[in-house]
Order: structure tokens, then C-alpha cells, then sequence
């Protein structure tokens, strides 16, 4: 069995050896030659997967270690007998962890307390979803929007229209589809840019094209109140440098990069190769996954909740360093080559990133209240096994 793979999909080796060779390559250049002699074909995001590139090649299965399938042609790859497998929830505890600290940045750029904002989720599917649970542990006010899950009867849902008029903080997190009435493909247009409540803060994790990136320059460049962080762009891998600068926080789509969430996604898509092949799945992600960067926080008493939740937050993620990188690689490229190539540089060669759940928290000399806004916020008490 021949296996082609994105370069940037962890422990290939630990989880396929035995299974065949292995061969891998740059996501962005992985094409019809790369897989003309492959049985399996393993992608992220950047990899366009059509029927049309796996005709003649006997690919048969195509696993993308990522939550989302926009850049799979669904319907043709079905159409053409091949099994596609996804990794549902992956990464959605890394995506949190990044709005997470873009509340702490935007909080303290607008000298306002994040706390005391209403959220609004839009896109309430496995990140949205528990971003929502981890904002109400906290105590956080949430408005959820999510069409079609209000069509299905879903508790609570509101229309985004209304939701842009009620919240102060708008976290994007759908899926990038253009056809059909829930169409996300500009889904925050010109008209629904403008009408922002004063002084709002918008995030976008999820899909580039979600938000009309021209439209969004031409609102930031006529209402500097608006505070925005961008994971992700319209025209990536070329980030438009006029834009990154009026966004206060601008990343090269790694909001949820975290080396947990890259190592669940290898972990769901090697049991969904076994179940293909009809082969037991022997390995566990437990048996492989590394220590590295786990720790233990003991934590004395007397600083203030939220003073202690900041600090733990950014002991893990701190946005504010993936920012300095694209910030510095976008001024430093000499063209839009350039630009797009260190774009993917800076995803190629991210630094290790844990979650909070690796970092412990000692909680036998703290106050029990401060305990639990960090477990709220996903830590783990030594308490806890």
C-alpha cells in the first residue's frame, strides 16, 4: 500500500507503520501526479481533494485530519467510489483556547473587562459548541446563532441579524459553503459589517471567505471603534497587508494548531483507514502522545480569579506571539510569492503549542472559587485523574 501525506500530519510513522510506504509532501503541492500510484491520500486544509485529481490513480480513501471538508469535493469523490473520512471535534479545544486569549488581548487594547461582554456564536457545531459551554462556565453572557440548526428546533438560536445587534463580541465558527439557503460564503457582508455595534470586537476562526475581506477594509478603514482578529483570510496564503493592519490581532490560520488537536486528527483518521481496511486499530493516541511542554502550576493564594486566569490562559496560548510572526513575515516579503510562501513557512514551522489540560493546576492552597474558574476555563486539578 502506497500512502501520499501532507508533511504537516504528526506521528505517520508511529500510527501507519506496518501499513506501507509513506510518502510526504507539501500540502499546496500535492496533486494528481503526487497520487497516481497511491492507495490512500492524507490532507489538511490546503489540499484541494476533487474526483477529478484522483482519476486513474487507485485511490480509494481520503482522510482529512481536520474538522472541516470544505476542500473536499464531497459529492464527486462519492460519486466516484471513494471513501473520505474526517476528524469531527479535533481541533475545537485549540480554537477555544485562541478565542480565548483574543478576549484578553482585545480587553486589554480597549481597556474594557471581557467579562462583562455578550458573546455572540455563530456556528454552534463541535467548536462553537464549546467555545459556548466554556464562555457560560465562566459566567459569560452568549447569543447563538445557527441556521440550520434552528430549522431542526434547537434551543435558544437567534437570527444573525439580531445577534449583531445585541452582542458586543462576534466569534465566527461555520462551515464555508456557497450554495443552498445557509450559504456562510460572505456571510458577514458590507451591510452586516457596518451595522456592528459600536466599540464591537470580531473574531474569525473558521473560514477566510466567511467574511467579505474587502468589504471588512473599506468598514475598518471608516470605523476604527471596531476591534478584529483574523486567523483566517480570503486570499490566503496572501495575507492583504493593508487589512492585517487595521485588524488588531492577525494570525496565519492556526487558531487551532495546537499539537494536541493535529495529533486527535491523525488519531480519528488512523481508525477511520482501519475500519476502511477491515483491520483492527491496535494503537490509542494515549500510547503515543507526547509529554512534552505538560506541566504543573502550583498555584498560593491571594491573587485575584481573574488576574490568575489571564496568567494561566497565556502560560499556554498567547495569540499575541502568533501575531508578532505574520506581522513581521508580511512587512519582511519582498512579494506576493513571498508573502504566500512564509505564510505557509509559519504554519510548517510552528512552535510547539500544548492545551490547558496539560498544564495541572495545584489547587490544595487556593481558594476553592479560584479553582473553579480554572477548571471552568478547560485546566485540570491535581485533584482530578
Amino acid at each position: 500500500m502506497h500512502i501520499v501525506a501532507d508533511e504537516n500530519i504528526p506521528l505517520l510513522d508511529e500510527f501507519l507503520a506496518g501499513f506501507g510506504r509513506l510518502t510526504r509532501l507539501p500540502g499546496r503541492l500535492i496533486d494528481h501526479t503526487s497520487v497516481k500510484d497511491a492507495d490512500v491520500l492524507l490532507v489538511r486544509s490546503v489540499t484541494k481533494v476533487s474526483a477529478a485529481m484522483l482519476v486513474g490513480t487507485p485511490v480509494r480513501f481520503v482522510g482529512t485530519c481536520t474538522i472541516g471538508t470544505d476542500h473536499l469535493d464531497l459529492p464527486g469523490l462519492a460519486a466516484a467510489g471513494v471513501e473520505v473520512a474526517s476528524a469531527p471535534g479535533c481541533n475545537a479545544r485549540g480554537v477555544v483556547e485562541y478565542v480565548l486569549s483574543c478576549l484578553l488581548t482585545l480587553s486589554e487594547r480597549s481597556a474594557s473587562a471581557w467579562q462583562d461582554k455578550t458573546v455572540g456564536i455563530v456556528g454552534v457545531g463541535e467548536v462553537g459548541s464549546r467555545l459556548a459551554c466554556t464562555l457560560q462556565a465562566l459566567g459569560i453572557k452568549t447569543l447563538l446563532c445557527d441556521p440550520p440548526r434552528a430549522e431542526q428546533d434547537a434551543d435558544g438560536m437567534i437570527t444573525l441579524d439580531e445577534l449583531i445587534s445585541r452582542c458586543d463580541v462576534i466569534s465566527c465558527h461555520v462551515p464555508l459553503t456557497s450554495d443552498g439557503p445557509h450559504a456562510t460564503h460572505h456571510l458577514l457582508n458590507e451591510q452586516r459589517l457596518a451595522a456592528l455595534r459600536p466599540g464591537a470586537w470580531l473574531i474569525n476562526s473558521s473560514r477566510g471567505p466567511v467574511i467579505d475581506n474587502t468589504a471588512l477594509n473599506t468598514v475598518l478603514a471608516q470605523r476604527p471603534d471596531l476591534l478584529v482578529a483574523l486567523d483566517v483570510w480570503e486570499t490566503e496564503p496572501l495575507v492583504d497587508p493593508q487589512l492585517a493592519a487595521r485588524c488588531v490581532l492577525a494570525t496565519p490560520h492556526i487558531a487551532g494548531y495546537s499539537l494536541d488537536g493535529k495529533l486527535r486528527g491523525t488519531a480519528q483518521i488512523y481508525q477511520a483507514l482501519c475500519r476502511f481496511l477491515d483491520i483492527p486499530a491496535t494503537l490509542a493516541l494515549e500510547q503515543l502522545a507526547p509529554r512534552t511542554g505538560a506541566g504543573t502550576w502550583i498555584m498560593e493564594p491571594g491573587p485575584p480569579a481573574d488576574w490568575l486566569l489571564s496568567k494561566a490562559l497565556r502560560q499556554v496560548y498567547d495569540v499575541r506571539d502568533d501575531d508578532a510572526r505574520l506581522r513581521a513575515m508580511v512587512a519582511a516579503a519582498e512579494s506576493e510569492q513571498a508573502s504566500r510562501e512564509g505564510f505557509d513557512r509559519l504554519r510548517k514551522d510552528y512552535p510547539l503549542r500544548r492545551e490547558c489540560n496539560l498544564l495541572r493546576i495545584s489547587t490544595a492552597t487556593s481558594e476553592p472559587q479560584v479553582a473553579r474558574r480554572l477548571l471552568a476555563a478547560g485546566f485540570v486539578s491535581d485533584d482530578e485523574s
